[in-house]
């Protein structure tokens, strides 16, 4: 499993997550410190907050994901 921690800055972040996160073919969660929801429903991820700190974790590859997920990573 692969985790990584991001932070999604507006509303645009969020919707190009959320739709690379559909295109895989895996499984992909998201948490903060208290509530994991699936990275693929838009709701969720929005519910999530703006501007925090998220964990994301997964057991696939996609390269177009990985990309996304690069640019808003939190080093």
């Amino acid at each position: 499993m692969i985790e990584k921690t991001i932070k999604l800055s507006d509303a645009d972040e969020v919707c190009e997550f959320v739709r690379a996160a559909g295109l895989c073919d895996f499984d992909i969660d998201i948490s903060n410190e208290r509530v994991v929801m699936d990275a693929k429903s838009l709701l969720g991820v929005m519910g999530m907050g703006i501007e925090k700190q998220l964990t994301v974790k997964y057991g696939g590859e996609n390269l177009s994901f990985e990309n996304v997920l690069s640019k808003y990573e939190v080093a």
